[in-house]
């Protein structure tokens, strides 16, 4: 049964959990200076319905481009040094929004909780949120999984966004799938468009703004290792974990700043928070 004090619970104001007037802010003038003087030091292409690892030493610049028609993809990052610390989709959306662009970043999980690349330049930052509430770049789904098809559907498919990076990451530790597979997590979903539905509060997805040209481009604040897959969407404008989708390779590039442009800046420290309080 509603109260009959319903109106005025609803009513009440809402707080901001994580104010952050205080969170260290990347030097976005040195980034875009130092990102106008790049060449080129590696690239790599992620097939349709497929994925691709790659390494960024830090100080360089990383960008995602669609390049041959539109086409979502799902981004994984480590510690090149060491894989126990990865993107923290959680506590990034907990800092910036449920999508994030230029001069947000992405941040690494406990006890590390550091920044683990800033967002330079991003061809969709205009899109902005929709009348639908949608926007690009999502912090908030988990990424496409043979799991849930599984769940929902029954089916056995295989080139789940779960399934190409668990893949790629055991080809490139050399390593068993079953080892691999534990270190895939949430990701940034970049290029996709999504929300929630403003009346049942659920997950939806809609057909990307992206075009070839468009590109997502980062800074790497530390060695990193990623993995990118070209989701089996395609756009997402109607669904995933199919092959019905028209789908597109993207491409991954890596970039080296010229020498001395970056010699004020250095990699961000691990979090101070002292775990003896915890261990004791």
């Amino acid at each position: 049964m509603t109260p009959a004090d319903a109106k005025i619970r609803r009513a009440v104001e809402p707080v901001i959990c994580y104010p952050v007037e205080t969170l260290p802010q990347p030097d976005m003038t040195l980034y875009l200076s130092a990102r106008e003087r790049l060449t080129k030091t590696d690239e790599a292409l992620a097939p349709a319905r497929d994925a691709i690892t790659f390494r960024v030493p830090a100080g360089h610049f990383f960008r995602i481009t669609s390049v041959d028609g539109p086409q979502v993809g799902d981004l994984n990052l480590w510690s090149a040094n060491d894989l126990s610390e990865r993107f923290y989709s959680g506590k990034t959306r907990a800092l910036h929004g449920t999508h994030i662009t230029t001069g947000d970043r992405m941040w690494s999980c406990f006890p590390h909780l550091r920044p683990m690349a800033t967002i330079t330049h991003d061809t969709l930052g205009w899109y902005g949120i929709d009348q639908f509430g949608g926007s690009v770049h999502d912090v908030i789904g988990t990424r496409c999984d043979p799991y849930t098809n599984n769940l929902l559907s029954g089916g056995q498919y295989h080139y789940c966004c779960h399934s190409n990076l668990t893949r790629v990451l055991a080809a490139e530790l050399g390593v068993p799938l079953d080892q691999a597979e534990p270190h895939i997590h949430d990701v940034l979903n970049v290029f996709m468009c999504t929300g929630f539905t403003r009346n049942t509060g659920q997950y939806f997805m809609k057909a990307s703004p992206v075009r070839p040209g468009d590109y997502l481009e980062f800074f790497a604040e530390i060695d990193l290792l990623g993995a990118l897959s070209a989701c089996p969407g395609g756009d997402c404008s109607s669904e995933h974990s199919s092959d019905a989708a028209a789908c597109y390779p993207l491409l991954v590039e890596v970039f080296k700043p010229k020498d001395g442009l970056l010699d004020t800046w250095h990699s961000p420290d691990r979090n101070g928070y002292n775990r003896r309080h915890i261990e004791e």
